[in-house]
C-alpha cells in the first residue's frame, strides 16, 4: 500500500435501530425482537470494546419514524449510555443531543454525570435537528431555519462549556477536619447572557473528569464545517467517495487556524457501512438480499422526503427529474441533499437506485467485499488523508459488527494501523487529544476578532 501515514487510525461503532440498512431488520440475523432490550446493548458495547473501538455511538431522534414498515423508535441515549457504562471499562460512551429541543443548564449535567460514572468516556454530538415532527414534538408549529439553528448552537455550546468551567479542577476539598467540602473561591457563576439562552450557574456536578467530554459535530454543510473548526473534537460525515472526503479534509482542516486550533485537535471521522463476504461473491449476493427487501414504494417516499419533492409519478427505471434547487429548499441536512443529488449525477442512478442506496446506509460511503479489500479501502482513505478513522456502521446488527470485529479489525492491527491494547482510560486519551482547561473553550474565537 505505500509508505504509511503516521500515527493510526480511530473507530467509532454506530449503533443504529437494528442495523444501518433500511430493510435490515428484517433479515434473518437480526436483533429486532431484542431491539428494547439492553442485554442486546451490552452485547455490542463489549463486542466493540473487545475490538478496541474508540467509542461507541448512539444518535437521537425526537420524533417516531412510521413504524409501518421500519424499524422504530430510539430509547434515550443518555440513559442508555449510563447503563453500559457499567458493563464496559474502556470504550468512549458519545450520543446525540439536540441544542433545539434542549436547555444548556440540562444537558452540562447529564453529560457531566455521564462522565464522572463512566470515569471520563462521554462524548457529545451536537446536533442541531432535522425536521417540522421534531418540532412538533415540543409545541412548534415549525423547525427554525437552518442557519438560524447553527447561530443558536453556537451560543448554546457557549453556555454549556461556562457551565462545566463552573467548578475548577480542584474546587473539591472534602476535608473533615475542617468542615469543608469546597472552595468557595474555586467555583464561580457563569450569569451567561446571550441572545437566546441564559444561565446563572454554577453547574451542580463538578468539573467532568475530561475537563470538557468530547465535542462531536455531525454536520458538512457550510455553517456545519465552521461550527466543526471552532468548537468540534470529532466530525462524523458522509462522503461517499475519496475525492469528496479528501477535499472535505482539506477544507475543514484548514479552518482550525481561523479559531487558533493545529490539525491534531480535531478527527474527521466519515460513516462506512460494509458487507462483507469470504468472497466477492458472497459479498455481493448478501448485498443483493438486502437490497430485495426494500419496497419499491419506500424507495421513492424515502427519496421524495429528503428532497422534499414528490417522486411517487415518475417512472422508478428513469433518473431523476429536474428539481429546483433541492438544497435551497431542505431546512434539514442540506449537505446530506446535495449528497443525494451528486450521486444521481456522477452514477447516473434511476429513481429506484438511487432511493434504494440511500436506505442502505442513508448516502454513508458502502462497501461490499472481502475482509482484506475492506482494509484496504480503510488503509488507502487513512493514507490519502481522507479522514483520520471511520465511524462504521453495520448493516445488520449484531451479526454485522461481530465480523468487522472478528475479521477485519485484526487485518488492521496486523498492518500497525489500529490499536491492539488500549493506551489510555478515557476517550480523550483514545483519541489522541488534549485535555482542555477551564476556560479553554473561550479562546476559540476567530482571530480576526
Amino acid at each position: 500500500m505505500g509508505k504509511q501515514r503516521q500515527g493510526q487510525l480511530h473507530l467509532g461503532a454506530f449503533l443504529y435501530f437494528t442495523g444501518h440498512h433500511h430493510a435490515g431488520w428484517r433479515h434473518p440475523s437480526s436483533g429486532v425482537e431484542q431491539m428494547f432490550d439492553i442485554r442486546n446493548y451490552t452485547r455490542m458495547a463489549q463486542t466493540a470494546e473487545k475490538g478496541k473501538f474508540d467509542m461507541i455511538f448512539f444518535a437521537d431522534l425526537l420524533h417516531l419514524i412510521y413504524p409501518s414498515h421500519a424499524a422504530a423508535g430510539m430509547m434515550d441515549p443518555i440513559a442508555l449510555l449510563s447503563a453500559l457504562s457499567m458493563v464496559t471499562e474502556k470504550i468512549g460512551l458519545t450520543a446525540t443531543m439536540s441544542t433545539t429541543y434542549n436547555e444548556p443548564y440540562n444537558t452540562a449535567r447529564k453529560f457531566a454525570t455521564l462522565d464522572h460514572i463512566s470515569g471520563g468516556r462521554a462524548g457529545w454530538n451536537i446536533v442541531t435537528s432535522q425536521t417540522d415532527a421534531e418540532a412538533n414534538n415540543y409545541g412548534r408549529d415549525k423547525h427554525p431555519e437552518h442557519g438560524l439553528r447553527y447561530e443558536m448552537a453556537q451560543e448554546f455550546v457557549d453556555v454549556v462549556t461556562e457551565l462545566w468551567d463552573s467548578w475548577d479542577d480542584d474546587a473539591l476539598v472534602m476535608d473533615r477536619a475542617s468542615g469543608q467540602f469546597a472552595d468557595p473561591a474555586k467555583l464561580r457563576q457563569s450569569d451567561f447572557k446571550g441572545q437566546w439562552y441564559a444561565s446563572k450557574g454554577p453547574l451542580n456536578v463538578p468539573r467532568p473528569p475530561q475537563g470538557y467530554p468530547v465535542l462531536i459535530q455531525a454536520g458538512s454543510s457550510g455553517p456545519g464545517q465552521d461550527f466543526a473548526a471552532r468548537i468540534g473534537e470529532v466530525i462524523f460525515t458522509a462522503q461517499p467517495s475519496l475525492a469528496s472526503a479528501q477535499a472535505f479534509y482539506k477544507s475543514v482542516k484548514a479552518k482550525l487556524a481561523e479559531y487558533g486550533r493545529d490539525e491534531n485537535s480535531l478527527k474527521i471521522m466519515p460513516g462506512l457501512s460494509p458487507i462483507i463476504g469470504s468472497t466477492e461473491e458472497e459479498a455481493r449476493r448478501r448485498e443483493r438480499e438486502l437490497l430485495d427487501l426494500i419496497r419499491p414504494e419506500e424507495a421513492v417516499g424515502f427519496l421524495s422526503s429528503m428532497l422534499q419533492y414528490d417522486l411517487s409519478g415518475y417512472p422508478v427505471d428513469e433518473q431523476l427529474p429536474d428539481i429546483p434547487d433541492p438544497v435551497g429548499a431542505s431546512n434539514g441536512m442540506k449537505s446530506r441533499v446535495q449528497l443525494i443529488m451528486d450521486l444521481a449525477r456522477n452514477e447516473r442512478l434511476s429513481v429506484l437506485e438511487l432511493g434504494r442506496r440511500l436506505l442502505g446506509a442513508r448516502g454513508h460511503l458502502q462497501f461490499v467485499g472481502t475482509p482484506e479489500q475492506l482494509a484496504d479501502l480503510i488503509e488507502k482513505w487513512f493514507d490519502s488523508y481522507g479522514c483520520d478513522g471511520f465511524n462504521i456502521m453495520p448493516p445488520v446488527l449484531p451479526g454485522n459488527l461481530d465480523e468487522f470485529v472478528d475479521q477485519v479489525v485484526p487485518i488492521l492491527q496486523k498492518r500497525g494501523l489500529f490499536r491492539e491494547e488500549y493506551e489510555g482510560s478515557t476517550l480523550r486519551e483514545h483519541l489522541g487529544l488534549g485535555r482542555p482547561s477551564v476556560g479553554h473553550f473561550k479562546n476559540h474565537k476567530l482571530q480576526t476578532q
